[in-house]
């Protein structure tokens, strides 16, 4: 590994204060790379739980508010604090930042410039015009970007695929997540705290998921299913943990379908794992995904796992071996899959056994921590960075 004769003043920066898997990728790295090595801030809009989790975890945090719509406005004021902050590596996260970041970055001199891809969304889009704007942006700004991560193989294709990227600076570094406890068995059901068991109520089987309310996880899928499971396992409720701009239309295909009071949407949670662990099954009904951490999480935590079969997640788990896969946005299959689970205990507490005991080894937060600081001293030695 490459070394700098003093620390490097390092920013990630993410675009929205929520707290999901794009901003705990966020935090978690702010938090883990080496104290002596870097000083580490984090950016992001203001008022958020993102902020708060931030300040709590003690990193500098920097407001910085981006929009959909450009704004050169936005990029100077970036670029100020990336020149006060005398910031040596940017590192954008997601689509808005990365616009707005790199940017700031070009306008600002700042000396390395990393972007990560956490699933590429806009290749999803569905209107032309704008999937193909923001492949323009990210052709553009990949000129002046020193490296582009990619968190899965998958992404890493897509990118090959549409020449988002030029290859040789594309690099792929895998989510990872620290080890799991040892101190429970896979099957336990943890306590859970008081507040949270007093929301959820769980006196029968519990389906869970932690995912933002955006088309890209596929909920509506899930309260597609939901009757279908209620009908079979009268006893069951669901719960999702996560907010997002889908959440009024959501919550009123559960009150058009009467499951208010069985299926639950219980809102951003600072700490989704205490929900993910009263789970007797964790389903992710995602259409896309790059490599969600709430399946590495649910994984760890020994927890049978229901998810759609798609790239992202079949880099994470293998159909009928440490998970059941159905197709994505087919919620009669999706159903039948949580239905097997919950009525065959036996195979879902062994399920959930292999999910724990293979994935959470392969999917490191050491080997993903020690990639990007490579990565950073890499780069900084190579951009003259002293």
């Amino acid at each position: 590994m490459a070394l700098i004769a003093r620390k490097l003043r390092v920013l990630e920066m993410i675009d929205k204060p929520f707290l999901g898997g794009g901003q705990a990728h966020v935090l978690t790295v702010a938090g883990a790379l080496d104290p002596g090595l870097f000083d580490v801030a984090v950016a992001a809009g203001a008022g958020g739980p993102f902020e708060a989790e931030a300040i709590w975890a003690g990193h500098p945090f920097v407001p910085v508010t981006m929009r959909k719509s450009l704004s050169p406005k936005t990029a100077r004021t970036i670029a100020a604090v990336l020149r006060d902050r005398k910031i040596d590596i940017l590192h954008t996260h997601g689509g808005v930042a990365g616009l707005y970041g790199r940017w700031a970055a070009v306008l600002a001199g700042t000396p390395v410039i990393v972007h990560t891809l956490h699933g590429i969304h806009y290749l999803h889009y569905r209107n032309p015009l704008l999937r193909g704007a923001f492949i323009f942006q990210e052709r553009h700004f990949a000129r002046h970007t020193d490296a582009v991560i990619a968190v899965s193989e998958a992404d890493a294709a897509a990118v090959r695929k549409h020449r988002l990227v030029p290859a040789e600076k594309i690099r792929v570094i895998r989510n990872g997540i620290a080890p799991p406890p040892e101190e429970k068995a896979a099957s336990d059901r943890p306590a859970g705290t008081p507040e949270l068991l007093k929301i959820v109520r769980p006196d029968g089987p519990l389906v869970v998921t932690v995912a933002r309310l955006h088309r890209q996880k596929g909920i509506i899928h899930l309260i597609n299913a939901a009757p279908a499971i209620f009908a079979r396992v009268p006893h069951a409720k669901i719960a999702v943990a996560g907010d997002g701009p889908l959440r009024r239309r959501l919550r009123r295909e559960i009150d058009k379908r009467g499951l208010a009071g069985r299926f639950l949407l219980l809102g951003e949670r600072a700490h989704a794992a205490e929900l993910t662990g009263l789970a007797d099954v964790f389903v992710l009904p995602s259409l896309w995904e790059g490599l969600p951490l709430a399946l590495l999480e649910a994984a760890a935590l020994g927890k049978p796992i229901v998810a759609s079969d798609i790239e992202g997640i079949r880099e994470v788990v293998r159909d009928g071996e440490t998970a059941l896969l159905a197709p994505p946005g087919d919620p009669g299959r999706l159903a039948e899959t949580v239905i097997r689970l919950l009525e065959d205990r036996d195979f879902a507490v062994e399920l959930g056994a292999r999910a724990r005991a293979e994935i959470p080894g392969e999917f490191t937060l050491s080997g993903m921590i020690e990639a990007i600081e490579r990565l950073y001293l890499d780069l900084a030695v190579r951009k003259g960075v002293s």
